[in-house]
């Protein structure tokens, strides 16, 4: 009864208590946020599915036409000169094509196995077939197999750029799906077997069967399959012609017939046997070039071209190359080796150069060589390739140009040229084996003096040296050591170019290049070149321009002067080890290398002559090595139009004739003899440091006080002679008047009985010693007297050499020209410096040293 007198409220938390624990509503809440998370990743893939399809569809829609003439007939490449002037078009000789059925079974299993194994299992992408090759390739096992199929090699290598972009891999997939829906996997293959780049200017696997070997494609055996199969990946890099890429290629074929076995198509015996053979058995002589316009120019184009684009088919991509050849100076270039403008000694004799812009970096032409260099295509072109030793036209990258731009020395810096050892003990010879003491910056370069360039180089550091010459595109093969600062690194032409440059453009650096713009079938374009970049101060640009005037004007240059062009340039020459000297009975003054760098405001050229390799008669004589300068002089009198001078920065102070950093320490004290190259040059004229006036006058002190010693040496002797004289007529006097009856001897008329002796003109009887051209009777010991230290800058003397015999100085040589001596021991081949004997670097062997021009 009582529950019926109980209110509502009081029932509803009765029944609310009864209820069971269990019975919760948090479960509902849960499953809702499931899905509603579910639902959102759904409407989210949706979504993107949507978004990826929309952005597959805007990528594909201006993929280009998939048209059978260009699958057919793949198209050359056009090349144009610096204003756009079709030049040449490249590929477009004979090509040998083929039909599937005149494929060797051999062939196409080589390059099934190398390039894309499942070619008959996918549908133009094969998806399975690129994640496993990114699993091979992070084992690191072969390595070979690319993620691209044979048709989207097609599609990439016949109609597509080679941006690397994912709208042109979405286009590439695209296409080559549908290039499997409209043809056969035979006929895919017959157009990737036709047209894909072999090397050696080989388009097609025909083509390169008879450039390669001479041999029809069922002519050729396992290991020549094996070696074309392995071209493709990188042509230029395993192509078995060149003899820097054997060992690349006996790998790489040795790699092909690992996948051939692999996948079944040869026993394991024969993969064995094929790699026992030399992979350059059965290659035939280099073809004769077909008629090619500047072949050296286009030489260096295509190399570039392939080096900046690996995966671009210059025969068949149908290219326009915009180069920066200039046709009236490469003509010029090649007339000036391959006639006899200049007289070279014979035909073995080579030169090779690079003429570029100076501002620009764009390279005009090149010299690759006379005879049968000249015609030189996919060989050794030596403007790019070459490898010698710079000898002294190192000097302004190596040594001074970093001593100026760290130390901040002026031009007229003073460096003692004296005897030098390198850390080694060996001895360090200047090329006129003598020392001039101390000699300012400026000269040391103009007379191209050894010590003082390896002493400067060592005092800025030979680590920061190295560094700043590799800003301005110098490469080192190995470690720089102190002989580096003479010039013992190999380089080319082109390296010395663009480094030159540099210094005629106010300090910033180009690399040299050859192509201007690549030009794709698609209207895409890459490109080339770099802009100028700061790799030196303006002032140290400018100073050691300013110093190379002087090696023109009055120095070691002289011969590559043009009178109406302000010019800037170094020469550099190499010589022969004592080793070779012996083994082909050379003169001691053979040159193996001969070079001349030098640059105007319009454009910068580094030339080298020598012979390609060592032999009894193939070195360059005293007389051959200032043909490096002429070659300079005609290119730059024929093409340089700009007759401005280079404009001194408001960085650098001149004093007198000599420059200095504004607001750097000041040096030592100027010698302004060096004549004012801002100007026109004017005659040197002698002006004596102070500190060499002070050397004169303690040696005239010293002179005046050993004449003065001699003087009362002579006047000591003097009375005691004319004491004995004076004692001996007393006792005559004594024996004539005593009475005694000896009988005096006949007189002389000096009424003496004594006969006198002969008289020397000075009235007295004893004869006097021999003088010694001063009027005195003792002869003079010999002088010790210190040498006039070498003044410093134009018109300074040549130093004394090293005094002889107990310290006299040997004589000056005779002076030329308003009083100015001449520079230096006698030179050889027209003002050229002696060669010194070879040196070492560092732990080096014996290195081939610089002659110090």
């Amino acid at each position: 009864m009582s529950e019926n007198y109980r209110s509502r409220e009081e029932r509803r938390q009765v029944q609310k208590k009864k209820q069971p624990a269990s019975k919760k509503t948090k479960p509902k809440g849960k499953t809702s946020f499931f899905r509603k998370f579910l639902i959102s990743c759904l409407l989210l893939g949706i979504v993107g599915l949507v978004a990826g399809v929309a952005t597959f569809f805007v990528m594909i829609k201006d993929a280009p036409k998939l048209e059978k003439t260009k699958l057919v007939n793949p198209l050359s490449s056009k090349i144009y000169d610096k204003d756009g002037n079709l030049v040449y078009e490249y590929g477009k000789e004979k090509r040998t094509n083929v039909t599937y059925d005149q494929i060797p079974k051999l062939v196409e299993n080589a390059f099934l196995a190398t390039e894309d194994a499942r070619f008959y299992e996918h549908s133009g992408v094969d998806f399975k077939g690129t994640t496993r090759a990114v699993l091979v390739s992070l084992k690191g096992d072969y390595g070979s197999q690319g993620g691209s199929t044979i048709t989207q090699q097609v599609i990439k290598n016949y109609f597509l750029s080679m941006e690397k972009t994912s709208k042109r891999k979405v286009q590439e997939i695209y296409l080559a799906y549908k290039l499997e829906q409209q043809y056969s996997k035979h006929e895919i293959l017959e157009m990737y077997l036709n047209k894909i780049n072999l090397g050696n200017r080989s388009y097609g696997i025909a083509t390169a069967a008879q450039n390669y070997y001479g041999k029809e494609l069922n002519e050729l055996t396992l290991p020549e399959v094996a070696m074309l199969a392995g071209l493709p990946k990188a042509p230029n890099n395993y192509d078995p012609t060149k003899k820097e890429n054997v060992q690349r290629a006996t790998e790489r074929r040795n790699t092909v017939l690992g996948l051939m076995n692999r996948h079944g198509y040869i026993t394991k015996q024969e993969m064995e046997e094929a790699s026992k053979v030399d992979v350059e058995k059965g290659l035939k002589p280099a073809t004769e070039l077909q008629a090619m316009p500047y072949p050296a120019f286009m030489d260096a184009v295509v190399k570039e071209v392939e080096k900046e684009l690996p995966d671009a088919n210059i025969g068949s991509d149908g290219l326009e190359i915009y180069t920066t050849l200039d046709p009236k100076a490469q003509k010029l270039a090649d007339n000036i080796l391959n006639t006899n403008i200049i007289n070279y000694p014979n035909e073995s004799f080579q030169g090779a150069f690079t003429f570029m812009d100076t501002k620009t970096g764009e390279v005009r032409a090149i010299g690759s060589g006379r005879g049968e260099n000249k015609a030189v295509f996919k060989g050794h072109n030596m403007a790019i390739e070459l490898d010698r030793a710079a000898g002294s036209t190192m000097k302004p990258i190596f040594d001074y140009a970093p001593a100026i731009e760290y130390l901040k020395w002026a031009t007229y810096h003073q460096i003692d040229d004296s005897p030098f050892k390198y850390s080694t003990g060996q001895e360090v010879r200047n090329a006129d084996r003598s020392y001039s003491g101390p000699i300012s910056m400026r000269e040391a370069l103009k007379m191209s003096r050894n010590i003082p360039a390896i002493k400067t180089a060592k005092e800025v550091g030979i680590s920061k040296s190295k560094d700043f010459s590799e800003k301005l595109g110098i490469t080192f093969n190995t470690a720089p050591t102190e002989s580096t600062a003479i010039g013992t690194n190999e380089v080319s032409p082109t390296e010395i170019a663009g480094a030159y440059a540099a210094f005629g453009n106010d300090g910033k650096y180009t690399k040299p290049h050859f192509v201007k713009k690549v030009v794709y079938p698609d209207g895409k374009s890459q490109s080339f070149g770099q802009k100028p970049k700061p790799v030196m101060a303006d002032s140290t640009a400018y100073m050691i321009t300013d110093m190379l005037r002087s090696v023109v004007t009055s120095g070691t240059g002289t011969s590559a002067n043009v009178a109406s062009l302000d010019v800037a340039g170094k020469t550099g020459t190499t010589n022969y080890s004592s080793k070779q000297i012996a083994q082909y009975k050379l003169p001691e003054s053979a040159t193996r290398d001969s070079w001349f760098a030098g640059y105007t405001p319009q454009y910068t050229m580094a030339v080298w002559t020598g012979y390609m390799k060592d032999g009894k008669d193939e070195y360059i004589s005293s007389k051959n090595t200032k043909i490096a300068q002429l070659i300079f002089k005609e290119m730059m009198s024929e093409m340089a139009t700009d007759k401005s001078r280079f404009k001194m920065p408001s960085s650098v102070i001149q004093e007198g004739s000599e420059l200095r950093i504004k607001g750097a320490k000041r040096d030592s004290s100027p010698n302004t003899s060096v004549p004012d190259t801002t100007e026109q040059p004017k005659q040197d004229q002698q002006q004596k440091t102070e500190e060499e006036k002070k050397q004169e006058e303690l040696k005239k002190q010293e002179e005046q006080k050993k004449q003065e010693e001699q003087k009362k040496q002579d006047e000591l002797k003097k009375q005691e002679e004319q004491k004995k004289q004076d004692e001996q007529n007393k006792q005559n006097e004594q024996n004539n008047g005593n009475g005694q009856g000896t009988p005096n001897p006949p007189n002389n008329g000096n009424g003496q009985g004594t006969p006198n002796p002969p008289n020397n003109g000075n009235g007295q009887g004893t004869p006097n010693p021999p003088t010694t051209g001063g009027g005195q009777g003792t002869p003079n010991p010999p002088t010790t007297g210190v040498p006039n230290p070498p003044t410093t800058g134009g018109g300074q003397e040549t130093p004394n050499p090293p005094t002889t015999g107990g310290g006299q100085e040997t004589p000056n040589p005779p002076t030329t020209g308003g009083g100015q001596e001449t520079p230096n021991p006698p030179t050889t081949g027209g003002g050229q410096e002696t060669p010194a004997p070879p040196t070492t670097g560092g732990n080096a062997g014996e290195v081939p040293a610089n002659n110090g021009q």
